[in-house]
């Protein structure tokens, strides 16, 4: 189980890496078209993207070192929140292409909560 727990937090991993890298390394008004129609400023889209980032560092890390690993189950939850989020937005600008990535990696994202803290805890 510990194997599929470490290919989810990979999975995960990358997957955010990818998209909170690709706003914080946008130019701001690149961002800004990216979400056309939103009120969001391109700082805030560059703050998520560096909230993903982090979340990232947060499942990798803590986990790969044994120090403090419980901030792996706390990452995994805030990136799953992340995703019901993203969710929420796409559904109410009618964009339905992304949910199926969305709510896959939500599941994947909700596998690692429970496996890190129920099925696998870290000692």
């Amino acid at each position: 189980m510990n194997i599929f727990l470490w290919v989810g937090q990979a999975l995960l991993a990358l997957l955010f890496l990818m998209a909170g890298w690709r706003k914080i390394a946008l130019p701001p008004d690149a961002g800004a078209q990216a979400a056309a129609g939103v009120a969001f400023s391109p700082a805030m889209i560059r703050g998520i993207g560096i909230c993903e980032v982090l979340g990232v560092i947060g499942l990798i890390l803590p986990a790969a070192t044994h120090i403090l690993p419980w901030l792996t189950i706390i990452a995994a939850g805030a990136l799953a929140l992340v995703l019901v989020l993203a969710a929420l937005f796409h559904l109410l600008r009618r964009e339905y292409g992304p949910l199926p990535l969305i709510i896959g990696s939500l599941v994947v994202a909700l596998f690692v909560v429970y496996g890190r803290w129920l099925l696998v805890p870290f000692s």
